[in-house]
């Protein structure tokens, strides 16, 4: 019996030829109607700031100066007796717009015309949030050790200085039997700075939500719901706290290495943050996305810029937690 190769079964030429021919040096790509779903970074810090000073820097320049309330004098009052007058001096606090990032991409027109998707939309979408994960770390990497010396520490309080935060040579170990009781650690610490109970937030890592989720406070009736948070997985509240989750926190620095060389014995560290809405403040004076036609090429240029600024602003509002692992 004669063997049948596939050539004859599927001739370059004549009746099964391809249409069109294919020339062995090019094969065209189908671009998939769907590009992978990409998973970005909570970013928490414009949650937990304000904006009041956003408006003067917009229309004044790049830098406002914040007048704090002097504490004013109470003294003994005595009939007769002279008054003294004291000349209140406000201190102050420079906020700056000193900070800046961008993007920049360029789409082709060939192949932002071969591909279904719209490219441009895309990739800025994906620049944007890029933008925002890059904003956000820096923000807390900037605040998160401005906190009043009372509220941090091994002695934290500003009236009993009874409560442990933990420091980089000794950091606190959490564990879901006394998770909750550092929170509310925390929640006091602010207390006794006399913080508004509203408008109050916690900031804490996945780490210390598995921990809660294995807490007391898994268990609904601990918590008056009506559903335990190990079911909807919603934390909510603790103890005035609204309470946000983030990848972003600062770790203390030259804690990666600690398992052998220079850092061995070193325990690993990371930070979670709580405090009131005053304490940090947040403004943006450019925030802006604008397409150019390429001039050497057929495409568009793709590019983003954010300039802002951050800062602590009321220091005893804010505490800062130094975690082991």
């Amino acid at each position: 019996m004669a063997t049948i190769t596939p050539a004859a079964l599927y001739p370059v030429s004549g009746s099964y030829a391809t249409t069109p021919s294919y020339s062995g040096t090019f094969i065209p790509s189908i671009w998939s109607a769907k590009l992978n779903a990409k998973f970005y970074a909570s970013t928490t810090f414009g949650d937990v700031s304000n904006t009041n000073w956003e408006g003067d820097i917009s229309s004044m320049g790049d830098k406002v100066v914040i007048n704090n309330i002097p504490t004013l004098t109470v003294n003994d009052y005595t009939v007769g007796t002279n008054l003294t007058y004291e000349v209140p001096t406000p201190n102050t606090i420079e906020l700056t717009v000193d900070k800046g990032k961008y993007f920049a991409f360029q789409v082709n027109d060939v192949i932002d015309h071969q591909a279904k998707p719209n490219l441009m939309d895309t990739f800025s979408t994906d620049a944007g949030n890029q933008l925002k994960i890059k904003v956000d770390t820096d923000c807390w990497l900037a605040v998160y050790n401005q906190s009043d010396s009372n509220n941090v520490g091994a002695n934290a309080g500003a009236i009993t200085q009874g409560f442990n935060m933990g420091t980089d040579a000794a950091p606190v170990t959490l564990t879901s039997a006394n998770i909750l009781s550092y929170i509310t650690q925390m929640a006091t610490i602010l207390d006794e700075q006399n913080i508004p109970e509203s408008d109050r937030w916690l900031v804490i890592t996945p780490f210390e939500r598995q921990l809660l989720m294995n807490s007391n406070m898994a268990q609904a009736q601990f918590m008056g719901d009506s559903t335990s948070i190990l079911r909807n997985g919603r934390i909510g509240q603790i103890d005035r706290f609204s309470v946000y989750l983030s990848n972003l926190l600062p770790r203390a620095a030259a804690n990666f290495n600690y398992i052998g060389g220079a850092d061995a014995g070193k325990v690993k560290r990371h930070t979670i943050l709580a405090g009131h809405k005053s304490a940090l403040t947040f403004a943006s004076q450019i925030n802006k996305v604008e397409t150019i036609r390429n001039p050497n090429d057929f495409g568009d240029y793709v590019r983003g810029l954010m300039v802002y600024g951050r800062k602590c602003v009321l220091p005893t509002g804010l505490t800062c937690g130094i975690i082991a692992g």
